[in-house]
């Protein structure tokens, strides 16, 4: 019966298909149910359909089978010394081509490599071996990165309309003539460019950034017209050349002028009138000396917030800057003296640094720092000064004193600070003898306190209650008694490293309470120190022998 069944059905059915016919009828069907494999190089990989990635593979030779469909190929990482035209020009689709770090030379790239590429928007081909930039890129592109290569030449069409352009690292003499109107960011920092072309900028218009540093320019090798067209220029970077002055004509757009590393010897206030928008002007390691930076010299420059002046030989804080700086910055230089007016200017001034100088207590005045109401960060560190200044604003966050010769800590002189939270008194000559009774009641706020590296015996009595990082380290500690840490419930980091602590040295009983306490640094002791811990604090702490 069921044998009868099974030659009714096949009768039924008719004769079976000839090969190929299932295609035939049902042309869909088999392409649905399986989509055929997707086409990608040997050892390449491919995420996606529009992407080919064959970094870092030591390839030497332009790979094949890569699909038409691609609009990003990555090839960076490899020693491909040329590229063939009929393969490259036949992915029309390309978006993006990454040929960064290759043994290309200009040999290897046809002039019309890229001709056809009219999809093209972004093309880097930085740390190559390129001596002349590509005679043709496609319109289409927006990025061109041809940085660390050793260009001399580029021909006029070359860049067409590229937004980003980046020719850093290279041979450039000059900067190039004919570069795209359209050009937001330039970057030709690292090569040996000494001179800019009359006009070379003047169609630039919708320049924001201009990257020069690290060249050969001097004063001769600009002129007045040199950047007085670049109408929407927010940031110029002149630094480490051998400009001897400001550029004149400076854009009013211009809100960051870094002229650092240069010959500067004079500032002249003309030169800066144009630039009234200016915020941020950085002229460190330049040669001012004392009289480089006459009184108003920056006066024009009204909105300014950050000065740096930082190694240039100054003896005094420069007079008359605006008044509505920020953050003035003049480390390493030769101030030996701050006047009761020499900060008055400035009342809304927030950053001070004058470390490493040649500060000396008795040439500052008592009320140099009074006028300063908004200070929040002042660093003193480095100079010769024997007692904390006076007239210290309250809302001081961060006071830096260390490496200074400090013997003595006064209560009156840090009275009021109640919103201080960083103290540095490292690498001073301070005893515990030295530190007044009450010195640190006001310090209610005082998070992090460094006394490293003085001549401590103990640790100092009555700390701030807030304090969670306390460092000892390099002092004459030998002994840590049961109740050294009472006032200092929050404590978290303790550094107890190079004193003369034994193994028994530390109270077993010396840590109860310190919940949060995390690290304590014994280590460089002349024996191993025993560290107990509270049962429920963090145990990382580090301890260590000699």
């Amino acid at each position: 019966m069921r044998l009868s069944l099974l030659l009714l059905l096949l009768l039924l059915s008719g004769p079976p298909p000839t090969p190929g016919m299932e295609d035939a009828a049902f042309p869909h069907m088999g392409e649905s149910s399986q989509p055929p494999p997707r086409a990608c190089p040997p050892r390449c990989s491919c995420p996606r359909a529009d992407t080919v990635d064959c970094n870092g593979l030591d390839l030497q030779v332009f790979p094949d089978n890569i699909t038409r469909a691609a609009q990003h190929l990555s090839l960076q990482n490899n020693q491909l010394q040329e590229l063939p035209y009929n393969e490259l020009s036949r992915l029309s689709s390309l978006r993006t081509l990454n040929l960064h770090n290759n043994l290309l030379s200009s040999e290897g790239l046809p002039d019309e490599a890229f001709e056809s590429l009219t999809q093209l928007q972004h093309i880097y081909v930085a740390h190559n071996k390129l001596s002349v930039a590509p005679q043709f890129l496609p319109r289409s592109l927006r990025v061109a990165d041809l940085a660390a290569n050793q260009v001399t030449e580029i021909f006029p069409l070359t860049f067409g309309e590229k937004p980003a352009l980046s020719l850093s690292s290279n041979r450039l003499s000059y900067l190039p003539p004919s570069l795209p109107p359209s050009l937001e960011r330039l970057h030709l920092q690292n090569n040996f460019i000494s001179k800019v072309p009359r006009g070379a900028l003047s169609r630039q218009t919708h320049l924001r950034e201009l990257y020069l540093q690290h060249n050969q320019l001097t004063d001769s090798g600009l002129d007045a017209t040199t950047f007085s067209k670049l109408h929407h220029l927010e940031y110029l970077d002149l630094s480490h050349n051998q400009l001897a002055s400001v550029p004149a004509a400076l854009p009013r757009s211009l809100a960051v002028l870094h002229l650092g590393r240069n010959c500067i010897r004079w500032v002249e206030a003309a030169r800066l009138r144009g630039a009234r928008g200016l915020r941020y002007l950085l002229l460190q390691h330049n040669q001012l000396g004392a009289t480089g930076l006459p009184p108003g010299a920056l006066r024009p420059l009204r909105g300014l917030h950050t000065l740096h002046l930082y190694g240039n030989r100054l003896e005094r804080v420069p007079l008359a800057l605006p008044r509505r700086l920020r953050a003035l910055v003049l480390p390493h230089n030769h101030v030996t003296v701050l006047g009761a007016h020499d900060l008055a200017g400035m009342p809304g001034l927030a950053e001070l640094n004058l470390a490493y100088n040649r500060l000396v207590s008795a040439h500052v005045h008592r009320r140099a720092f009074r006028p300063l109401r908004a200070l929040r960060s002042l660093d003193l560190a480095g100079n010769r000064l024997t007692r904390v200044p006076s007239g210290l604003p309250g809302g001081l966050h961060t006071l830096r004193l260390q490496r200074n010769q400090l013997r003595a800590l006064e209560p009156e002189l840090l009275a009021g600070m109640n919103e201080l939270r960083e103290l540095s008194l490292a690498h001073n000559h301070l005893r515990i003898g030295d530190i007044g009774p009450g010195t640190w009641h006001e310090l209610q706020a005082l998070q992090v306190l460094d006394l490293s590296h003085n001549e401590l015996s103990f640790v100092p009595p009555d700390l701030p209650e807030a304090l969670e990082e306390l460092h000892l380290q390099g002092n004459r500690i030998g002994h840590v008694g049961s109740e050294a840490f009472l006032s200092t419930p929050r404590l978290r980091a303790l550094f107890l490293r190079a004193n003369r602590l034994h193994m028994t040295s530390i109270a077993p009983e010396a840590f109860l309470g310190l919940l949060h306490l995390s690290v304590v640094d014994t280590a460089g002791n002349p024996e191993q120190v025993l560290v107990q811990l509270p049962p429920t604090a963090p145990r990382q702490p580090r301890a260590g022998g000699p």
